[in-house]
C-alpha cells in the first residue's frame, strides 16, 4: 500500500506534455510584449515617470530612483526586448530573471502605481525563471539540442495553477461582504456611470443589474477554476472567461487584465492543447503544418520521472515549499489588524483584492512650525503661523487621487512636506491632515486623526489610532432610474 507522501510523490512528477507550458510561455510573452508598446503609445510613461516630481517608495526600498527621461523610455525598451527573447526562448533563463527583476523595479518605483495584475505579471516571472519552459519550441533547443524535451514533471504546471487559482480564491473571498453582496457596491457606482453606452447603457442604471453582476462576479471567482479544471466543462468554462474578461474590458477600462487572465488561464486545459490544436489546424494548413506524432496526446499519464533527491533539490523544494506557504499566508495579514482593510488599507496591496472598493478622498495638510520662524523664512522673527498645503502643490493629478484615501501615502507625503518646509528655512514642523474619505459611495468621513503629528512618519505611529474606525452607516443604496 503506498503511503500519502509517495502518492504525492508520485502526482507531481508524472510526465507531462511539455507544449502546455512553452505555450504558457509565448503566451505570456507576447501579452507583455504588447501591453509595454500599449503604454508607451498611450503616453502613460511620461504621465507615470516623467511629469511628477516626488514618488512614494515602498517600506525598505527608498534606494530605488526613478530615471531620467531618456532612461525610462531604455527601461521601457529593454523590456520589450526581454518580452521578445522569452517568447522565441532565446537565452530564456537569463532573459526571464532580467525581465522580473526591470519590472519589479519599475513599480517599486512608485506605491502609488501599484496594480494587482502588475504584482502577478512579477510573480509569474519569477516562476518562468525556474520552470523549463524553453526546452520545446524555442531558439535555446534549437541551438542546444539536449535541452530539448517533450515532456516535463507535472509539478511545473501545477505551480503556475496554484498561483493562478490563489488570485481567483482571494478575490472570491474578498467579494464576501454585505458591500459587494447585499448593497451590490461598488458596481452600482461604476454601472450608474456607464448609462451613456449604446444600447445597453439604460439597462445599465437598473438595481437588479448590479446586483446580477456583483453575484455573478463573486460566483464565477469563486468557482472558475474547478469548472476550468474539470475536462468536461473546460471548454465552456472558457467561453465563460473570455466572456466574462471581454465585459470588464467595455465596461471598466482596465488595460491588459483581460488579456493576462484569458492567456494565463489556458494553463488548466490539457498539457497536450497546444498540439492538438496544430492537428486540427493541419486541416487547413496541409503544406504549412507538420504532422503531430499521436504519442503526443497521451502524455496526462505518462512515466514518473522522480529525481535524485540531492542537496540542490532538497534546498529546491524547501525553497518552492516557502514559496507556495508565503503566498498562501500573505494575503491574510489584513486579518493581523483591527477594523475593515477596504478602509484602512492595512494589508490591502499584494491581497487580490479586486475591484471590490471604490473610494474617493479629499485631503488638506495643515503645517505648525514648532519654534518661532527664522528671518530666512519670513524676513522677520514672527509668531507661529498654521499653513495649509494642497497635495497638488508636490503630486500630480493622478497621484493625489491614489494617495487621498491611502493612510500609509497620506504619510509618506506629510514627511516629505515636514522636509520641504525645513529645506525653505521654517524649522521643524508638525503636519496635520484633514482627510475626508466616502467608501462606496458612503458619506465622506474623516480617515485619519486630524490632531496627530503626521511628519514622524508611519514607523512612529505604529500601535497608534492615527486611522480612525470606519464610519457605522450602510452604502448608498441603489435605486431605479
Amino acid at each position: 500500500m503506498t503511503t500519502i507522501k509517495e502518492r504525492i510523490i508520485t502526482a507531481l512528477f508524472r510526465e507531462k506534455d511539455i507544449a502546455s507550458l512553452a505555450a504558457f510561455r509565448m503566451l505570456f510573452a507576447a501579452v507583455m510584449f504588447s501591453g509595454l508598446v500599449r503604454f508607451l503609445l498611450q503616453g502613460w510613461v511620461d504621465t507615470l515617470y516623467v511629469q511628477p516630481t516626488f514618488f512614494f517608495h515602498y517600506d525598505g526600498f527608498s534606494w530605488v530612483r526613478v530615471w531620467p527621461e531618456w532612461g525610462i523610455y531604455l527601461h521601457y525598451a529593454l523590456l520589450m526586448l526581454l518580452a521578445l527573447f522569452i517568447g522565441v526562448g532565446f537565452m530564456y533563463r537569463l532573459s526571464c530573471a532580467l525581465f522580473f527583476l526591470a519590472f519589479s523595479y519599475l513599480q517599486l518605483m512608485d506605491v502609488s502605481n501599484y496594480l494587482n495584475h502588475y504584482y502577478l505579471v512579477a510573480l509569474l516571472a519569477l516562476l518562468l525563471c525556474f520552470l523549463p519552459a524553453h526546452h520545446c519550441w524555442s531558439v535555446d533547443a534549437w541551438l542546444f539540442p539536449k535541452l530539448r524535451e517533450d515532456r516535463v514533471a507535472a509539478w511545473t504546471i501545477y505551480l503556475l495553477r496554484f498561483q493562478i487559482a490563489l488570485v481567483y480564491l482571494y478575490a472570491a473571498l474578498a467579494k464576501v461582504n454585505s458591500d459587494w453582496l447585499l448593497y451590490a457596491q461598488p458596481l452600482g457606482l461604476w454601472m450608474g456611470a456607464r448609462t451613456h453606452l449604446p444600447i445597453i447603457g439604460p439597462f445599465l442604471g437598473a438595481p437588479w443589474v448590479a446586483y446580477l453582476l456583483s453575484w455573478a462576479g463573486f460566483l464565477y471567482d469563486a468557482s472558475i477554476v474547478f469548472w476550468l479544471s474539470w475536462r468536461r466543462s473546460r471548454p465552456f468554462a472558457y467561453l465563460v472567461v473570455l466572456a466574462f474578461h471581454a465585459m470588464t474590458y467595455v465596461f471598466f477600462s482596465i488595460g491588459m487584465v483581460p488579456f493576462i487572465m484569458s492567456s494565463v488561464t489556458l494553463i488548466f486545459f490539457s498539457p497536450s492543447w497546444p498540439r492538438i490544436l496544430l492537428q486540427r489546424m493541419r486541416r487547413f494548413f496541409p503544406k504549412a503544418s507538420k504532422r503531430v506524432e499521436p504519442r503526443s496526446f497521451a502524455m496526462d499519464s505518462g512515466a514518473i520521472r522522480a529525481p535524485a533527491w540531492t542537496l540542490h533539490r532538497r534546498l529546491g523544494a524547501m525553497a518552492l515549499l516557502a514559496y507556495l506557504v508565503f503566498q498562501t499566508v500573505f494575503p491574510l495579514r489584513h486579518f493581523a489588524y483591527p477594523g475593515n482593510v477596504l478602509w484602512n488599507e492595512e494589508g490591502m496591496r499584494f491581497a487580490w483584492k479586486v475591484m471590490v472598493r471604490e473610494k474617493n478622498g479629499s485631503i488638506t495638510y495643515f503645517v505648525q512650525p514648532r519654534g518661532r520662524l527664522s528671518a530666512r523664512s519670513s524676513g522677520a522673527s514672527t509668531a507661529k503661523k498654521r499653513y495649509q498645503v494642497s497635495p497638488h502643490d508636490y503630486l500630480t493629478f493622478r497621484q493625489a487621487q491614489e494617495m487621498s484615501s491611502q493612510p500609509d501615502l497620506i504619510v509618506k507625503l506629510a514627511e516629505h512636506i515636514a522636509d520641504d518646509f525645513q529645506r525653505r528655512g521654517f524649522g521643524a514642523v508638525d503636519v496635520y491632515a484633514e482627510a475626508l474619505v466616502s467608501l462606496n459611495g458612503r458619506a465622506p468621513a474623516l480617515l485619519l486623526d486630524p490632531s496627530v503629528d503626521l511628519s514622524k512618519g508611519s514607523a512612529a505611529l505604529k500601535g497608534k489610532d492615527w486611522i480612525l474606525p470606519e464610519p457605522n452607516t450602510a452604502p448608498i443604496r441603489l435605486a431605479s432610474r
